[in-house]
């Protein structure tokens, strides 16, 4: 597989194995560790918050005779707010685990809101990142973040970090400005479940499916951020199966080609087509709103549902609104109190409280439980 640069660690494959997902066994992350080497992955992303995988993950490379200890670049977590001394703990608890003498990344895991980074830049968060560097422990530091555009820009603009892991999805560009400068200023880019989270574009509907042909929507979704130039991006595979586009894709890192362009334009021209008028462009525009109604996100679910046949995403991410912490939206469409605040500020003139009461009818249903909660 081709590597690319990662900030100022190894170079990394262009997909990674995300181990949230291989959490029944030592012995089924030993398999998905197989195929992974074997579709010439070299980036592993783990993190104690993810159940056993880190035991697991351990347990696996030491019985692992395929691969030498050097093929794998291991990325692991740890969340802010933790005081100097069990930040310490949970670093070398987490080496242990891994069977690891250094980690060659270390990720603030969940930089989601204006405290969180104000711990990793000064006070006990930076005194622990220095000495994690400065002990050998790690090569690098970065972070992942679920938070604001704004956070993430002061977050990448602050020099404390030499990657970052964002949601970057084909079907939610919003954060693409943010990761093309992180990328032009040197630093390593890992977009989180472009497959899942994107769209779970792993079982799409059959109206996306037709909307991408002659490709699959996941392979599309890849190949546009592959073409981005984004470092990695990753795969949660709980079996071998799993990691097979990304074996496929192993050299694609190409720009794209006219036949996956022509796809691409096709597929956003019939989305708009089936909302027609009622079509949100997500230009940002209507917020901020006086009750914190996140506008663009709950019409851009809305935009997917009517647009592409996405109803079972769309659902299970809106019932996660107010249910996941700082992990995502705080406040759904029922919020809205119709205060007309937000309407003269749409260039496209849409009926922006009609929309979100739409959009709540549709979406609203039995909440579901995150993979981690």
């Amino acid at each position: 597989m081709n590597t690319r640069a990662f900030g100022s660690g190894r170079p990394v494959s262009l997909f990674t194995l995300g181990t949230m997902r291989a959490l029944n066994s030592a012995a089924q992350m030993a398999e998905v560790l197989d195929a992974a080497a074997e579709a010439g992955i070299n980036h592993l992303e783990t993190a104690p918050a993810y159940g056993p995988a880190e035991r697991f993950l351990g347990e696996a490379l030491r019985q692992n005779c395929r691969t030498r200890p050097d093929h794998w670049v291991i990325t692991s977590k740890l969340l802010p707010g933790l005081s100097f001394e069990k930040g310490q703990r949970r670093l070398d608890q987490i080496l242990e685990r891994l069977g690891c003498p250094q980690l060659d990344n270390l990720a603030i895991h969940g930089i989601n809101r204006e405290e969180h980074l104000d711990w990793a830049l000064m006070g006990d968060g930076s005194k622990l990142l220095d000495w994690a560097v400065s002990s050998g422990r790690i090569s690098q530091v970065g972070f992942s973040s679920h938070g604001s555009n704004p956070l993430i820009d002061r977050a990448l603009r602050s020099q404390r970090f030499r990657f970052c892991s964002l949601h970057l999805h084909w079907l939610d560009p919003q954060r693409l400005p943010l990761a093309r400068w992180a990328l032009e200023h040197g630093l390593g880019v890992m977009a989180i479940s472009p497959a899942d989270k994107g769209g779970r574009l792993q079982a799409p509907s059959p109206t996306l499916v037709e909307d991408c042909s002659p490709f699959t929507p996941l392979e599309l979704a890849y190949r546009f951020l592959l073409a981005q130039g984004i470092s990695t991006l990753t795969v949660g595979a709980a079996a071998a199966d799993d990691l097979q586009l990304a074996a496929t894709l192993a050299q694609e890192d190409g720009p794209l080609s006219q036949a996956e362009q022509q796809a691409l334009i096709t597929a956003e021209r019939r989305q708009q087509e089936r909302l027609g008028p009622e079509h949100c462009k997500q230009c940002q525009a209507c917020v901020p709103c006086p009750n914190e109604v996140p506008i663009p996100e709950l019409l851009r679910l809305r935009n997917l549902t009517l647009g592409h046949g996405l109803s079972e995403f769309t659902q299970e991410r809106y019932n996660l609104i107010g249910r996941a912490g700082h992990w995502w939206e705080e406040h759904d469409a029922s919020a809205c109190e119709r205060c007309g605040e937000c309407l003269p500020r749409c260039p496209h003139h849409l009926p922006i409280p009609d929309l979100l009461g739409d959009t709540h009818q549709r979406l609203k249903a039995s909440p579901r439980r995150r993979l981690w909660s």
